[in-house]
């Protein structure tokens, strides 16, 4: 075992670690399998503990203490755009993620007016007829690979609902817009940092670049009408002391959401078609409910009856976190359970360990949805047990977008369709960036 560099003060211990192999450290080992590599962290180092990658020290904190202390950052030491930066920078700056301080808190406040429960419901609405078009397309047959499909899918949400439509896109145009976001997010642990042909690195830099080109495109337009879409929002909205959005913050906030709408949201309905599929009485359980609403297209309130379908979800977001974990740098010198970190020091959040711990979670890799109904709340347990959307000033703004979007997709799913997944099928998942299954998720999907 070594210890950080930098020596604690009296009073405070050094953070236990190792270096792991050279520059790339444990990062292939979490790669391969997060849980099992943070678990033996976690029991060998304790929650927290450093290794490098990249060429830098990085603290990782592990289980709901340590996570907590950091989202609640009491005494402000602790960024969220410096450490983003170190990962994502380059391909998603200046979105709502990568802000700070008072200048966070002003987008947050312009943003939060696109989000609001009329808005949200107004959404709900225009999903449906894009959701059953989509759905129309679908084949019913042995194999489909749901998560490829899924993912076209919450694409043309997010291009419906948060631009209103890509009006003279075609087909081949909005592959490559999807393409580029890929890029995007699997650059965050390229090995190889530098722009080299070929490389995860350039594939994120020059999506980035499509994707400014593909939102300046339609900017004046936004920015000319009255529409209702969240671009136009964006484009329109401004705080009580009358603060608006510059071209570029349009454009920054744009790239950001689009992603962070369609890849987790994808992410989620992959896991829940899996589980489902797996477990057909829960199926049966989720239609059952979704044919007692009597419509096919309910509204934003309605979706509350389907008690069910919210389990299995909170259940989904805890075996396979959207978002696994998130990253900070110290601005200042701070502690973590009595842990010294100095400034500069680069921190990963690991919300995606404490879901598996069986401290909180009792047998915690078996599907049991029940764990959050109101009787276990197994959740409970501790305030950060269950964290998938974050916590603090940063916890994330679309949280109800998201709970709306992929409610409505699955009850269309439920009443259209009915799939089947084998029992002891294990979804081989990637976890180079946001979590996929490399297989694409085969089911046996059926008509109803």
């Amino acid at each position: 075992m070594t210890k950080m560099l930098a020596p604690p003060p009296p009073g405070l211990a050094p953070v236990p670690g190792d270096n792991g192999l050279p520059y790339v450290g444990y990062a292939l080992k979490y790669m391969r399998d997060p849980v099992a590599a943070y678990t033996h962290r976690y029991h060998e180092h304790g929650p927290v503990s450093w290794f490098r990658f990249a060429g830098h020290p990085w603290v990782v904190l592990l289980g709901p203490d340590a996570v907590g202390a950091a989202l609640q950052n009491r005494d402000r030491a602790l960024l969220n755009g410096p450490g983003w930066r170190a990962l994502i920078g380059p391909f998603f700056d200046r979105g709502l993620m990568l802000l700070d301080g008072d200048e966070h808190t002003a987008h947050r406040r312009i943003m939060s007016q696109a989000f609001t429960r009329d808005r949200l419901s107004l959404y709900t609405d225009r999903m449906h007829p894009s959701i059953e078009r989509t759905l129309d397309g679908w084949t019913p047959r042995d194999d489909f690979r749901v998560y490829p499909a899924l993912k076209e899918l919450t694409l043309g949400l997010a291009t419906e609902i948060f631009m209103g439509g890509a009006e003279g896109s075609s087909a081949r145009e909005m592959d490559e817009v999807n393409r580029a976001f890929i890029g995007c997010v699997q650059a965050a642990t390229a090995i190889v940092r530098y722009p080299l042909p070929g490389t995860r690195w350039r594939r994120g830099i020059v999506g980035r670049a499509r994707l400014e080109k593909f939102f300046r495109h339609y900017l004046p337009a936004r920015r000319a009408g009255d529409g209702d879409d969240i671009f136009s929002v964006f484009c329109h909205v401004e705080s009580e002391e009358g603060e608006r959005f510059s071209d570029d913050d349009v454009v920054n906030h744009m790239i950001f959401l689009m992603m962070a709408a369609h890849d987790t949201s994808t992410i989620t309905l992959s896991t829940a078609m899996q589980y489902l599929g797996q477990f057909p009485e829960w199926q049966q359980r989720c239609r059952e409910e979704s044919d007692a609403l009597g419509t096919t297209t309910p509204s934003f309130d309605r979706l509350d009856e389907l008690t069910s379908l919210d389990l299995v979800i909170k259940e989904c977001q805890r075996l396979v976190t959207p978002v696994p974990g998130v990253v900070r740098r110290a601005a200042k010198d701070t502690e973590i359970l009595g842990h010294f970190v100095p400034k500069g020091t680069l921190l990963n959040l690991g919300m995606h360990f404490s879901h598996h711990m069986p401290e909180l979670w009792p047998d915690p890799e078996r599907f049991d949805p029940e764990r959050f109904s109101p009787e276990r709340r197994e959740d409970k347990v501790h305030k950060y047990a269950w964290a998938p959307f974050g916590g603090g000033a940063h916890r994330c703004l679309g949280m109800h977008f998201s709970g709306a979007e992929i409610k409505t997709v699955l009850h269309h799913l439920l009443l259209r369709f009915r799939w089947h997944v084998p029992a002891d099928y294990v979804a081989p998942m990637n976890f180079t960036s946001l979590p996929f299954p490399n297989d694409g998720g085969p089911i046996h999907l059926l008509p109803r």
